[in-house]
């Protein structure tokens, strides 16, 4: 396990305030803190628990498991992919882009870790259309629109009625 640097894991908190753009009043506030602790936490003089990083994380809308690898309390556990630090590395993207990224990237690694078994469907195209080019785990916006469409619509049958 990695050690606290509670200096940078203050900075990194301080950083997310600003990005989005919530005063450390309003943080402190809708965290459930006091505005001096917080402040102490961000100039890195205090050391919070995992509950008050995870009420820091809510209030500021990131992931809790983001501030506890900010803070040493989780390791990263990306394994050998070069996702993360691609991520990173891109300086077209704001701190919070970045984050949120990250998140998407590792929910997604929990889901497949979750259930590494389970098959990757790709929705059959309509008999009437034509397949979308498109990779068998990759379906294109128009195959998921269309497969969400056909799950809502009731299936058509060949059934006609007809009228006298």
């Amino acid at each position: 396990m990695a050690k606290l640097d509670v200096r940078n894991l203050g900075d990194y908190i301080r950083e997310q305030r600003n990005s989005a753009q919530i005063s450390l009043r309003q943080l402190a506030k809708s965290a459930g803190v006091s505005n001096p602790y917080l402040s102490q936490i961000e100039r890195g003089l205090r050391k919070p628990s995992a509950e008050i990083l995870q009420q820091i994380a809510k209030a500021l809308r990131i992931s809790a498991e983001a501030l506890y690898v900010q803070a040493g309390i989780l390791d990263e556990r990306y394994g050998d992919s070069d996702v993360p630090s691609a991520v990173m590395g891109d300086r077209a993207l704001t701190e919070r882009q970045k984050q949120v990224l990250l998140e998407i990237y590792e929910s997604f690694r929990r889901e497949n870790d979750e259930n590494p078994s389970a098959p990757v469907v790709t929705p059959a195209p309509a008999p009437d259309e034509q397949p979308a080019a498109v990779t068998p785990t990759e379906p294109s916006g128009t195959t998921r629109a269309r497969a969400a469409r056909a799950a809502r619509e009731p299936r058509k049958t060949s059934k006609t009625s007809s009228t006298g």
